[in-house]
């Protein structure tokens, strides 16, 4: 009896501090959000049945006559559109490089907040009602290719978290369409994938994150309930590794706490690449401390992912005709 009550009260305790502390998140997304004086624009539209929305950038230097490549930034949990904007800084780089940038809204109880997005086995409101999170982002590049001038080579995802889980999920079932993800600290919890198209992937992981653990498992720390298992960061590594058929032997560099490894020659110059940050918890590498900033621990300052995840974006674009998966041959053991 003893046991059961003592268990009661923890889960009670902890299902408490979650609360508090996505009321917490919420209340400064809404104070940064009347600070800001964004020039982001909104999309709205209907998506099987559910209202659906976005923020995106478009930059100074944009002409309707050249096409340009589309970012789209994908928030954790619990986060927005308007949390991704000020956690990834990727409007400033929008501006220096001449791109649009998309920050597409997830689903949940409240209309910009407490979001989340169905990738998988996590998380919240979305998992628990299987949004079709992968056809609304389709939809929403599909719009904005009407109304601007989008080169189709050049489509990218990354994201946080939750927002990293579905920047894998972008790559494995829009491969047709996006070209290279950089999921950061998420983790590729699923089997039985069938991409048609190699894309290239650039991973960044904390070795102390306990959100989502660098070698796997049942995470330490909870941003919900609903307990779940994640795949390792090695699981992803050589799941790509293998679909996009690259050299199996990385070309490794270490510089202070970040071990950068690059596993290159895949089919249509495609690459997977893995940022270790060593030390580091949950966090997006050299971004705003706190949780306004989307990050549950203290980013490292030794690297931007921001700056590398757009260079390597640039750096990989879709090359030559799209293949189907009868047009590869897979390497054995890849389901």
């Amino acid at each position: 009896m003893r046991r059961s009550t003592a268990k009661r009260v923890f889960m009670n305790i902890g299902s408490t501090l979650f609360i508090l502390a996505i009321v917490f998140l919420t209340l400064s997304q809404g104070l940064a959000h009347a600070l800001e004086n964004s020039e982001d624009l909104r999309g709205f539209f209907t998506f099987e049945g559910r209202p659906r929305s976005y923020l995106f950038h478009i930059p100074a230097s944009y002409n309707a006559t050249k096409p340009v490549p589309l970012v789209i930034v994908l928030h954790g949990e619990g986060g927005s559109a308007r949390g991704a904007v000020r956690m990834s800084q990727m409007d400033a780089k929008a501006e220096q490089e001449c791109f649009i940038v998309a920050y597409p809204n997830g689903t949940g109880p409240l209309a910009e907040s407490m979001l989340t997005w169905n990738a998988w086995n996590c998380c919240g409101a979305a998992l628990k009602n299987n949004v079709n999170d992968v056809g609304f982002i389709k939809a929403m590049i599909e719009r904005l290719g009407k109304e601007y001038s989008i080169d189709p080579k050049r489509i990218y995802a990354t994201g946080l978290s939750n927002g990293a889980m579905m920047a894998y999920r972008l790559g494995a079932e829009l491969s047709d369409k996006i070209a290279a993800i950089a999921p950061v600290a998420g983790a590729l919890n699923a089997e039985n994938l069938h991409p048609s198209n190699p894309v290239s992937v650039l991973i960044f992981h904390g070795t102390e994150d306990k959100y989502i653990l660098y070698g796997g498992g049942t995470p330490e720390k909870l941003l919900e309930t609903v307990k779940r298992v994640d795949k390792p960061v090695s699981y992803a590594v050589s799941y790509w590794v293998s679909r996009d058929r690259c050299k199996t032997g990385p070309e490794r560099e270490v510089s202070g706490q970040i071990t950068r490894e690059i596993y290159s020659g895949g089919l249509n110059g495609t690459e997977v690449a893995l940022y270790t940050v060593k030390g580091q918890g949950h966090a997006w590498p050299g971004g705003g401390s706190g949780l306004l900033y989307g990050n549950m621990d203290e980013p490292t300052k030794e690297i931007s992912a921001t700056d590398i995840i757009w260079d390597f974006f640039k750096a990989h674009p879709k090359k030559g005709a799209n293949l189907t998966i009868d047009d590869i041959k897979w390497h054995p053991g890849i389901k």
